[in-house]
């Protein structure tokens, strides 16, 4: 079938398999042209078909040569109608790993679940034995608590006061001004316990009941900060509670893995285009505008770049971790640079639907958006049809 992209909002609707495939092509010959990276050799990632999870399974395989287990929930195709843009990108990362000689299984279903966990851990056990490094990257708006039976939805809302600012419809460049009412009620509790670090806990807890975490193992969960532009309504609203949680939980998973000389860290990374922050009001202006200004330091990073510093640079140097006052590992710190962040600040100022063209790079935006679904991307023939029904080898 010819697949063009369906757009609904901030989602689209379709996407391309040779376009993903293609993706992830590029981020695995990124990956090879930056060398070995001596690190983890097993390693499970949880949320692993997408943005900084993907990253993080190409960056263990093809930098670490390390064996895999992916974890996600992703739509399969049927007959005339594309998968989710995570179901290809697994299935061509599993062919690439494969072809490489690697281990690469993946799981498709709700990683909150118990059913998930316990299908997970029984592969872990009879194929690796052990993990090393567990990548926790989940992102979901609502999360059914596998003990309790309740169904929990997250708000992205602030808190106390109405939030009201720019924002951009990255779709028509139309600059406008928007106003988010304040969370009530259950809001914070629920976004918690959605998007906290409850679940992160329950992954490590099944995990060391088992014996399944290798000595000295680590993980990694994923987190971001952002400038005082957009801390109403993200760091210090409904979802910053939640990463509070999420920063909390690493030192109360480190604490657990003491008998194993284990750790946890969270790493604070840098603004991106992703499905989800799509949906955020106010922050596709920022990244428009923060695009801009790093490209032409020549500082900007996508998700695979970032995961590579994050392992070479930080997780896997031979030393200690690096990390802040808060116990954080940061690689957010080229999108923090004073300098970078007064520029956005001034732009943020001048920015209006007829000068973001010039001021910001909305053009960057909506191809990243468009690459999510493996559409726009170079090297790909459009025009000409495309299979649907790709399978995912470890789960055909």
């Amino acid at each position: 079938m010819i697949i063009e992209p369906r757009m609904r909002g901030f989602i689209c609707t379709t996407s391309h398999p040779k376009g993903c495939e293609q993706n992830v092509k590029n981020q695995i010959e990124y990956i090879k042209s930056k060398g070995a990276i001596d690190g983890a050799k097993k390693v499970l990632v949880i949320g692993a078909s997408t943005g900084f999870g993907l990253a993080s399974r190409i960056t263990s395989a093809f930098g670490c040569q390390a064996a895999t287990i992916g974890v996600f929930f992703e739509k399969e195709p049927s007959e005339g109608k594309t998968a989710s843009p995570g179901w290809y990108n697994s299935a061509a990362f599993e062919t690439e790993a494969h072809k490489a000689g690697l281990y690469a299984k993946s799981i498709n279903g709700d990683a909150f679940s118990n059913e998930i966990k316990k299908q997970t851990l029984a592969l872990i056990s009879a194929d690796l034995g052990q993990i090393d490094l567990v990548i926790y990257s989940l992102a979901s708006p609502v999360r059914m608590n596998p003990e309790t039976g309740i169904l929990h939805r997250s708000t992205l809302k602030p808190i106390g006061d109405t939030f009201t600012n720019k924002t951009v419809d990255f779709h028509s460049g139309k600059v406008s001004e928007i106003s988010i009412q304040p969370s009530s009620g259950d809001d914070i509790e629920n976004t918690v316990a959605v998007m906290g670090g409850e679940d992160w806990s329950m992954w490590i807890e099944a995990l060391k009941a088992e014996n399944l975490l290798a000595p000295g193992a680590s993980t990694v969960a994923y987190s971001y900060i952002g400038p005082s532009l957009t801390e109403a309504v993200y760091r210090k609203g409904t979802i910053g509670r939640a990463k509070d949680h999420l920063e909390a939980t690493a030192f109360s998973i480190t604490d657990s893995l003491k008998a194993i000389d284990g750790k946890a860290f969270v790493s604070v990374n840098k603004a991106l285009v992703t499905q989800a922050s799509s949906a955020i009001p106010v922050i596709p202006l920022y990244i428009s505008l923060l695009y801009k200004i790093m490209k032409e330091e020549g500082i900007h990073e996508g998700c695979i770049e970032q995961i590579q510093r994050l392992y070479q640079e930080r997780l896997f140097t031979g030393k200690d971790v690096p990390v802040d006052e808060k116990g954080r590992i940061r690689i957010d710190d080229l999108e923090m640079r004073a300098d970078v962040q007064a520029k956005v600040a001034k732009l943020w100022d001048e920015a209006v639907t007829e000068n973001l063209s010039e001021i910001g790079d909305l053009d960057g935006y909506r191809k990243d958006f468009y690459n999510l679904f493996g559409f726009d991307v170079a090297g790909v023939d459009y025009k000409a049809e495309a299979n649907e029904l790709v399978n995912i080898e470890s789960i055909a």
